[in-house]
């Protein structure tokens, strides 16, 4: 399966090779080592878990019009080519289908601890200093607003709202961001969101500080 493993990497690096710095080759790297790490504890298949978090952003549907079945066709066809076997395939597929946040309303159809395990190790890419970085980047991709006070978060969007949001960046704190350490699935995951939960919490104190001139 090693060669596998490689294979996907490569196919990985030229499919994102001009991504968006947040959801790029090095996104996928850092979601890869988290699911390792997470991995480790948990009784799973770990060759689905590194194709799942390999091939998970492979066509994110916000940088394709919103399309959602590019990406699971892509790993599809990738992986077939490969000569995986198709009940593999399938759970890959199932895993990129359900792993997304879309304002939080997405109820999972499709249930298995390699899925947990993948979508702990993106969450966590969504936290802390990384996500800070990640979500200020997008915003300037999107070119968003930093913050407007008049503009409230929506804590109740509609999955078709939120993939139509245009809201300031910092709103997007409170409609996922700071959401996420409660919905983690496996333990390490959990521990681990604690932390860079926290750290975005002080972030935020320190903007509206800086905001209002008292710092």
């Amino acid at each position: 399966m090693n060669n596998l493993i490689d294979n996907t990497k490569a196919f990985v690096k030229r499919q994102l090779e001009n991504a968006e710095g947040g959801h790029d080759w090095f996104h996928i790297e850092r979601v890869y080592n988290n699911a390792l790490h997470i991995a480790k504890g948990e009784d799973c298949n770990l060759t689905i878990v590194q194709l799942g978090a390999l091939l998970h952003d492979i066509a994110d549907s916000k940088f394709h019009d919103g399309d959602e079945t590019i990406g699971p066709a892509t790993a599809w066809k990738f992986l077939e080519q490969e000569n995986v076997p198709e009940d593999i395939i399938i759970h890959v597929v199932n895993i990129i289908e359900n792993i997304s946040f879309k304002g939080g309303h997405n109820e999972k159809k499709f249930h298995s601890i390699e899925l947990d395990i993948v979508q702990d190790a993106d969450r966590l890419d969504a936290l802390g200093a990384i996500g800070i970085a990640r979500t200020f980047n997008y915003g300037g991709f999107k070119n968003r607003t930093i913050h407007d006070p008049s503009i409230a978060p929506n804590l109740n969007m509609t999955k078709e709202e939120y993939k139509a949001s245009t809201a300031p960046t910092i709103n997007h704190f409170y409609e996922k961001l700071l959401l996420l350490k409660d919905r983690m699935n496996t333990k390490t995951g959990a521990i681990i969101a604690q932390g860079r939960h926290e750290y975005m919490v002080n972030f935020l104190s320190q903007f509206y500080a800086e905001w209002d001139g008292e710092k």
